[in-house]
């Protein structure tokens, strides 16, 4: 990665940062326009001065995408926020050039639907890293992300992303058009940046997007991507999103302290999944 990965790691904290103080300032009765409005605002007084795409907020049964079809109804409505309801913030900053994308999923009081949801995302976050360093085609991935969601009796939503996606691949946003104009939900100097290098990964076999389609079917390439495990459990959904660097050899995650590793480390006791393997017992088929 030729560019500061301090860079990265220094907007994504700003932006995990502030979905932290938005996601503390919510109350019934708010709705997902003024929570995308605050974020957006809180970030540009903090030096954003551009976006990969502007803050979303998905409230109740919207986190699992319910009644979502086309992209249009990903932005923000008037869906008001209620006691026990899930919500989810997503925002893609970009500073100088410099690209975060995040996902915080929370919860207004108690849900145990979304309780079990967010704890089981550890292991995917756990389970996409070590298939990266396995340099396994991303496609495989896709493939594996899906057949663990199965297990754990969830449904994928990330499919629900335009292109299908579970991840995309980031880097530094460099165009002469200005900066903050914004079309539909993202930055001119975005879309016109993306399309670029999506062109130019096409033309070496791969692409910047990363689902199960046959454009996917190459090992991970070396960079940095925005990876986005979507779980759907009835009318709940959660996710994180986040930065994992891949180099030629290796993958990790560019930060461990976010605010969903820190819940994870807080209350590190989950179920698990049918056929998953159980920390401390034998797996069936192997000595003791």
């Amino acid at each position: 990665m030729n560019e500061s990965p301090e860079r990265f790691r220094d907007l994504q904290r700003l932006a995990y940062e502030a979905a932290e103080e938005v996601a503390a300032s919510l109350q019934p009765g708010v709705t997902e326009r003024q929570a995308a409005r605050r974020m957006r605002r809180l970030l540009e007084s903090r030096g954003v001065d551009d976006w990969f795409h502007v803050p979303f907020a998905w409230f109740g049964d919207r986190t699992a995408f319910r009644g979502i079809v086309l992209p249009h109804q990903f932005l923000p409505t008037g869906r008001r926020l209620a006691e026990g309801m899930p919500y989810i913030l997503d925002a893609a900053p970009i500073a100088d050039g410099y690209t975060a994308d995040i996902g915080y999923a929370g919860c207004l009081g108690a849900n145990p639907s979304w309780a079990k949801l967010t704890a089981d995302l550890a292991v995917y976050r756990e389970m996409i890293v070590e298939l990266v360093r396995e340099r396994r085609p991303f496609a495989d991935i896709y493939a594996e992300v899906d057949r663990q969601i199965i297990r754990h009796g969830y449904e994928n939503r990330h499919r629900k992303y335009p292109g299908r996606v579970i991840g995309h691949q980031v880097g530094r946003v460099s165009s002469r058009l200005p900066r903050n104009v914004i079309v539909g939900a993202f930055g001119a100097r975005t879309v016109q940046t993306v399309a670029r290098e999506l062109v130019k990964e096409r033309l070496q076999g791969r692409s910047t997007l990363w689902n199960g389609s046959r454009r996917s079917r190459h090992v991970p390439t070396p960079g940095l991507w925005a990876v986005e495990p979507h779980l759907g459990l009835g009318d709940v959904g959660a996710k994180f999103e986040e930065l994992l660097v891949v180099t030629e050899d290796d993958a990790y995650w560019l930060d461990d302290d976010l605010p969903h590793v820190r819940r994870w480390t807080a209350s590190p006791t989950r179920e698990p999944a049918p056929g998953e393997p159980v920390p401390g017992e034998p797996v069936p088929g192997e000595s003791a």
